[in-house]
């Protein structure tokens, strides 16, 4: 549902919304915001101290502001809230000289790369869990090398082989073949940059474009053969470690979901869930269909969850810095 407020707060209104139709959130078009960060930070800090906002994010990418509010609240008490912070900071800004404007965040101390030490400091509770995660992984695969379970599980998970169930697995390792990847990828830059969020965008190409050469390195460099257990039902070629659709799926699908539950906050663990479900899925169907040892898909896993982490870090530095410089 698209609304225009323009008649409710004038005709040089400042305010705009965007999307009013879901009960207790609101996202609006807020003129000024666009590359602005003060005016950013200056709407987060006033949205936060009022009763009955529960969250408000800015975005000054893309000029957009989302709101979640109390039911009591109705999206034109938003707008109006909204148009008068706005006034505010606009009056404020004619008023008094640089010198003299009060400082709306609290001053950071700098690094010398620019970015805040706070900025910095966030980066370890942030990277051991991830950390953590691939020290299992690589102990798992070489667990899995050394003691002969890789086809013990193969041939474990053969005795689940139905008709149905092939046609299910089939279906979802498409979601990590190339045609079908390709498509998503250039789907989603196309949205990123059609929303101007070149940072995002240009994280997304290099985790994409990043995740796929360094498997296709991988796989030259280790040179394992796929597994021969029975006949395929689908169609292989390359070498078999690490799996690239383990690989490339937590990579490219991992992004996505980190960008989505950046943009929906509120339902950040439904998002998270969703790409773990996802991308455990193309694994498993890897394995189903007898293309890849356990230990391959475990190591692609750990392998993208490292690229992945990469591409993530980087993408937040440069935030921090922009915010930090503004």
């Amino acid at each position: 549902m698209n609304t225009d407020f323009g008649s409710l707060l004038g005709e040089h209104s400042l305010i705009r919304a965007l999307h009013t139709s879901i009960k207790g959130r609101a996202r609006y078009k807020v003129k000024g915001l666009h590359n602005s960060l003060a005016l950013k930070k200056y709407l987060e800090l006033r949205l936060f101290q009022k009763n009955g906002i529960l969250q408000a994010s800015a975005n000054h990418l893309t000029g957009n502001v989302l709101v979640l509010f109390q039911p009591d609240f109705s999206p034109n008490a938003i707008a109006w809230m909204l148009q008068n912070i706005v006034l505010d900071y606009k009056r404020s800004d004619k008023q008094l000289p640089p010198s003299t404007a009060p400082e709306l965040i609290p001053s950071k101390s700098i690094t010398p790369f620019g970015l805040s030490n706070a900025a910095i400091n966030q980066l370890p509770s942030q990277i051991i869990p991830v950390a953590a995660a691939f020290s299992a992984l690589s102990l798992g695969t070489a667990i899995l090398n050394s003691n002969g379970l890789d086809t013990r599980i193969l041939l474990a998970i053969q005795k689940l082989h139905t008709p149905l169930l092939d046609q299910i697995m089939v279906g979802i390792t498409s979601f990590g073949e190339p045609p079908l990847l390709l498509l998503t990828c250039l789907t989603w830059e196309a949205i990123l940059l059609h929303r101007r969020r070149y940072l995002q965008a240009t994280t997304f190409g290099m985790a994409a474009v990043g995740g796929i050469s360094l498997n296709f390195l991988l796989k030259e460099l280790f040179v394992r053969t796929r597994p021969a257990l029975w006949d395929y039902i689908i169609n292989v070629n390359h070498y078999s470690f690490p799996s690239g659709h383990a690989m490339v799926s937590i990579v490219v699908y991992g992004c996505i979901g980190y960008s989505l539950s950046q943009e929906f906050p509120q339902w950040r663990s439904q998002i998270f869930t969703l790409t773990v479900i996802l991308i455990l899925a193309i694994g498993f169907s890897r394995l189903y269909l007898g293309v890849h040892w356990p230990s391959d898909v475990i190591a692609g896993y750990a392998a993208g969850l490292v690229w992945l982490t990469v591409c993530v870090v980087y993408e937040y530095l440069l935030t921090q810095k922009a915010t930090a410089e503004c």
